[in-house]
Formats: C-alpha cells, sequence, structure tokens
C-alpha cells in the first residue's frame, strides 16, 4: 500500500467511526500499532512494580515437557534479587528434596539435599547446566522468578513485535488459586522462524499487577491438532518480603535439613 492509498485507507476508517490507535511516526505519517505493543506496556509495568521489592515467598508449580517427558512439580520458594538468590523445597516430585542457589557462592553451584534414602548420599552440588539438572527443567535456575519470568516474555514479544501475523486476545477476571487475574494471549496462525511458540498465555494478578503465570504452546506437528502445552509456570500466594536474609539461603539454616 502507498502513503496515498494508506492515508486514504486510514481517513476510511475514520469516516465509518472505526477508532484505532494511530500514532504519529516521525515522518508525519500514522502507523498503526502492533498488537503487541500494549502487552508489553502491560508486562513492563508488571516488571517494574518488581523494583521496590527485594524478595518474595511462593508457591511454586510448573509442568512442562522435558525431552520426550511431562515433569510437574510444586515447589515452596524462597527468592532475593540481590545478590540473586533461592532456596527450593520439593512438595512433591522427590518430596523434601532441598536447593540452594546463591549467584557468587559455592562456585556459583546448585547445593541439593535430597530426603528419604536418597539423603545418604549427603549433600551435592552441581551446576545448573549438570545433565542431570537439565534432566528435569528446560530453563535452568538462573532463570526462575518474577523478574526473570517478565524480562524473558519482553524479550520474547519484542522480538516477534517486528513481524506481522500475530493475533492478542484479552480475557479478564480468570481465577488462579486465591487470585483473580487478567489475561493476554498471543498466537500466530502458520510456523515461522521468528515465533518460538504457537501461543503465549500470559496470567497478571489484578490486586499486585505482577505477572504470576506463563503458558507456552508449541506449533503443532499435523496442523490440525491443538497446540501442545510445553511450559507453564506459576506463582501462587506470593508474599513480598524485604527481610530475606543470608540465613534464608545458607545450609546452616536449623529450619533445613541440610
Amino acid at each position: 500500500m502507498n502513503i496515498e492509498n494508506r492515508r486514504s485507507f486510514l481517513r476510511g476508517l475514520a469516516a465509518t467511526g472505526c477508532a484505532m490507535n494511530v500514532p504519529v511516526n516521525a515522518w508525519g505519517l500514522t502507523a498503526v500499532e502492533h498488537p503487541l505493543e500494549r502487552p508489553l506496556r502491560l508486562v513492563q509495568q508488571s516488571l517494574s512494580r518488581l523494583d521496590s521489592v527485594a524478595g518474595y515467598e511462593c508457591q511454586f508449580v510448573k509442568q512442562e515437557i522435558v525431552g520426550e517427558r511431562v515433569v510437574s512439580q510444586k515447589l515452596r520458594m524462597k527468592l532475593r534479587h540481590e545478590p540473586f538468590s533461592v532456596y527450593l523445597y520439593f512438595e512433591d516430585y522427590r518430596p523434601g528434596r532441598e536447593v540452594i542457589y546463591v549467584q557468587g557462592q559455592n562456585d556459583n553451584n546448585l547445593v541439593i539435599h535430597e530426603a528419604g534414602l536418597l539423603a545418604l548420599a549427603g549433600t551435592l552440588q552441581r551446576s545448573p547446566e549438570h545433565a542431570d539438572v537439565k534432566a528435569e527443567n528446560r530453563h535452568p535456575i538462573t532463570e526462575l522468578g518474577l523478574r526473570k519470568l517478565a524480562e524473558a516474555l519482553i524479550r520474547q514479544w519484542t522480538m516477534e513485535s517486528r513481524y506481522s501475523e500475530t493475533e492478542v486476545k484479552y480475557f479478564r477476571d480468570a481465577r488462579l488459586g486465591s487470585m483473580t487475574c487478567n489475561v493476554i494471549e498471543s498466537s500466530h496462525p502458520t510456523p515461522r522462524r521468528q515465533f518460538p511458540f504457537q501461543k503465549t498465555r500470559v496470567w497478571i494478578d489484578q490486586k499486585t499487577n505482577l505477572v504470576v503465570r506463563l503458558q507456552q504452546y508449541a506449533f503443532p506437528a499435523d496442523p490440525d491438532a491443538p497446540a501442545a502445552l510445553v511450559e507453564d509456570y506459576s506463582y501462587l500466594a506470593v508474599r513480598i518480603s524485604n527481610m530475606l536474609a543470608d540465613i534464608d539461603f545458607d545450609v546452616r539454616n536449623p529450619a533445613y535439613s541440610y
């Protein structure tokens, strides 16, 4: 569409009463906003909400396809942003397992303590990229948490916003645990190299404005088949805490079983 036709097209929309968000670019020409621009602003607002948050506790629930199997886990989590620190307690899938990670400590390894008979092996250290760790996780522990989730989503949608073939839908008042959320769903009709997922679904808590759930669906091998859920991460019962201390991420914590 040339410039004159584009102007006529937009004038025609205005004449029919179709309201559009049409910002003016540097050349003085109107430009229709990409469908992902508004979702990007909403996720950026959520990320900014974390600027004043030192850390938090929550229940982390995940389901993901790792290799050819589905891994589902429920964990209690403590997370501190600076230095990046994580404590995990497994509620199922090897219940009682504890994992500590502190950036810059323990040679940047995970410190793992199993429960039951597996505890006889003692405390183990594993790199986040160790084969045993990657066999249970699509992403390393260094990508865990609300901030990392929002940052990864911003990178994905920023890249996808350079291209067309994107549809965005909005849903209100979806329930997630005790939370009421707004949901954003982006999708692409055709597999393209620039689209890592066929559909992305994002849940934003109405009360805190935090992104608390991310679902990623892969393009199906059969075009007539539904998209397959390959990643589903939920952060439930989030309790903001600026009181998390070094002892919360230390094997010497008397409340832990190390």
